[in-house]
């Protein structure tokens, strides 16, 4: 089996080599093809995956190559990890929407909506090609913002391309955890689009276990949701919001965190992941070696101004176990080219699941997964609090992708306005002004 990931010199790319160098099983991906527009990336990352496949038998054979036909063509599987603008774009989003008081935030709020527009365009001329080229191919959509990416993706592929993201699962996990519950056994009942979902029930033996652990105060401070939201606001929920709502419900917190900041996380990434690729120029760095230690960097550091807003300190050491999108994913091929059934937390359209929104939006819920691919399972209705802003985000999704369609520069200004992270529509104009200005992949909005 063949797969081809776009973005493939990207730093996260020996995850999923690694997923792929542990699985023996019939089926199991033999080849892998890295595409990327920057050959010296290309080139580090071939490097720590030859590292990672030594003495390992039969592992998958590596190529890499620049040409996006040459890397489709063929392919059983295609994973789109792309970042359009690269780390210096995404400390631009932040930077940009701080000055003007908003979050800058790579998948929420104004920078969320900046980086969306200039992926879409790519995104769609992605899809396009795997529709000539690859049409019996699957799509496993990493790209970032996750759920809109898909959404513009699967107007072309239709549901031949899933979403997914780590977040849900590890968030499932540490509930599971504090439960004594074994997460693979549990039913997670999870709901909302990505980045923007909750946590609503664990069932085990069909009993719902997530009472349990709203009552337990004690439980409710151990764990990195119950930190960052604080035991009484989860309680009042009754439910565990995924991590990134902590963006909404303590906008103001987190905004202030960001901007007291010495760098943005976009800013620190850049840099660090910059000193990683230039090491990886000089011959004799040991590519492993080096690769482990700017990941474990990375991992340490993750929602950093959040947990400083939220007065949490460092990251506890069973907090830093995610999800494992490669693991995600590894399961999700298997269950595609297998059908070895399985039930995962992904980004799929709706159909009928939930009924605020139309069949096409693409939402992230559990699915149960097999040959013929994702199918989202049934869920009880959205919580008023949740259709507020499920049904609010959803349409600044749908503004982006009609601005992009259209190329209007009002529409985008539509997009940033409606945001309930945006408090007003002259900096939605300004933002729009703001983002045109440095970013080339914007040069399609018209005046």
């Amino acid at each position: 089996m063949r797969l081809t990931i776009l973005g493939g010199g990207g730093f996260r790319v020996p995850l999923v080599y690694g997923a792929l160098l542990g699985d023996r099983a019939e089926g199991r991906v033999t080849h892998v093809t890295l595409h990327d527009l920057d050959g010296g990336r290309l080139s580090a990352i071939a490097r720590v995956l030859a590292d990672q496949a030594e003495g390992v038998p039969d592992a998958p054979a590596v190529t890499a190559t620049t040409d996006l036909d040459e890397a489709l063509r063929g392919a059983d599987f295609v994973f789109s990890a792309i970042r359009v603008g690269g780390l210096d774009g995404r400390a631009a989003d932040e930077r940009i929407a701080l000055a003007e008081g908003v979050l800058g935030q790579e998948t929420v709020g104004a920078g969320g909506i900046a980086y969306g527009l200039r992926t879409v365009p790519v995104a769609l001329h992605v899809a396009r090609r795997i529709a000539e080229l690859a049409p019996e191919s699957w799509v496993i959509n990493f790209t970032n913002p996750a759920g809109l990416v898909t959404e513009a993706m699967s107007r072309v592929l239709g549901d031949r391309v899933i979403g997914i993201c780590d977040s849900p699962v590890g968030l499932g996990r540490r509930v599971a955890r504090l439960l004594d519950a074994d997460p693979d056994e549990a039913w997670i009942d999870y709901v909302g689009l990505n980045h923007l979902g909750w946590l609503r029930g664990l069932r085990v033996d069909g009993k719902d276990r997530l009472p349990e652990l709203l009552a337990d105060e004690e439980a409710l401070g151990s764990f990195e949701e119950g930190r960052l939201f604080g035991p009484e606001w989860l309680r009042s929920l009754g439910a565990v919001p995924n991590e990134y709502l902590h963006y909404y419900y303590f906008n103001r917190e987190a905004v202030h965190a960001y901007r007291s900041a010495e760098r943005t996380r976009g800013a620190y990434l850049r840099d660090q992941q910059g000193s990683f690729y230039r090491d990886m120029g000089k011959p004799d760095t040991p590519a492993l070696t080096a690769w482990r230690r700017t990941l474990a960097d990375r991992e340490a550091t993750y929602m950093a101004a959040n947990r400083e807003a939220a007065g949490t300190g460092e990251r506890d050491e069973q907090d830093l176990e995610s999800g494992g999108y490669e693991k995600v994913a590894l399961a999700l091929m298997r269950a595609v080219s297998r059908d070895e059934r399985t039930t995962l937390i992904l980004n799929v359209r709706n159909g009928s699941t939930l009924s605020v929104l139309d069949a096409d939006a693409v939402i992230e819920v559990p699915c149960l997964v097999d040959a013929n691919g994702a199918h989202p399972v049934s869920t009880a209705p959205l919580p008023q609090h949740a259709v507020g802003l499920v049904t609010a985000v959803k349409a600044v999704e749908r503004e982006v992708l009609a601005a992009v369609d259209s190329g209007s520069r009002a529409t985008a200004v539509k997009a940033f306005a409606l945001h309930p992270l945006v408090d007003s529509v002259a900096v939605a104009r300004r933002l729009v002004e703001g983002y045109a200005a440095v970013h080339p992949g914007l040069d399609w909005l018209r005046s």
